[in-house]
């Protein structure tokens, strides 16, 4: 009867150490219970949903739209096509949503989607300099392409142009050009604007070890006046010869 009454008591010891050893689990169990339901019952609003339709210009839906997705929000939210190209992304909540079109063989500019928490849906350009600004779009969504996307850089190619305003070109050129046309251009017969021309280049070679560069200015401009006048002393002297 003693070892009946000490097993009985010592099954009731090792029950009491399993209750104990199970209640911190179950405490810990109700709790994420209770999480759980609560973050339900605030992330259980209403639900919208973002419709729209993409038209690629001169091709039918059926060609691109397998390789296509409809992305709101990054990939928070995931969207297919239909056979038409209309699209449908559900269980979308109010807020502001940035929707993209996203294809490997064409381009589409994004849209911005504001859904309200009383269901009103208003589509609006993406402009991420001016936030505040507004250019309202139809809804549901039209969104055309814009062609394919630049994977790659055009090569440039050579042309006239290029050679033309190249710096080490223009300095060659402009100073003839301006030795050609300067003479054309000033009446370099006119004392005055002679005798200015030789006090400009005397300023500019203060210098006058150097060679003076306005006798060599004055050389070139007066080069055509000294040979039409001594022309015209050699047919005088050859007249008074003859007398």
């Amino acid at each position: 009867g003693v070892v009946m009454a000490a097993a009985a008591a010592a099954g009731r010891g090792g029950g009491f150490r399993r209750c104990s050893q199970l209640l911190p689990c179950l405490l810990l169990a109700a709790r994420c219970w209770l999480c759980a339901g609560s973050e339900v019952e605030v992330a259980g609003g209403e639900r919208f949903k973002i419709e729209g339709r993409a038209v690629v210009p001169g091709i039918k839906p059926q060609d691109w739209i397998h390789t296509a997705r409809v992305l709101v929000e990054g990939e928070e939210h995931v969207g297919f096509f239909k056979t038409d190209g209309t699209f449908t992304v559900n269980d979308v909540p109010s807020g502001s949503y940035v929707v993209e079109v996203v294809s490997p063989a064409y381009r589409f500019e994004p849209v911005r989607v504001d859904i309200t928490s009383k269901g009103k849906i208003r589509a609006r350009q993406v402009n991420y300099l001016k936030a505040s600004e507004v250019i309202r779009l139809p809804y549901p969504i039209q969104i055309k392409s814009s062609g394919p996307p630049p994977y790659f850089m055009k090569r440039e190619t050579w042309g006239w142009t290029d050679f033309l305003m190249n710096p080490m070109v223009m300095m060659m050129v402009l100073p003839l050009l301006i030795i050609l046309l300067l003479p054309k251009v000033v009446n370099t017969n006119d004392p005055e604007m002679r005798r200015e021309m030789e006090q400009s280049m005397n300023m500019l070679n203060p210098n006058h070890e150097l060679p003076d560069v306005s006798e060599f200015m004055t050389r070139l401009f007066t080069s055509k006046s000294s040979k039409s006048g001594s022309g015209n002393k050699a047919g005088k002297s050859g007249a008074v010869k003859r007398r």
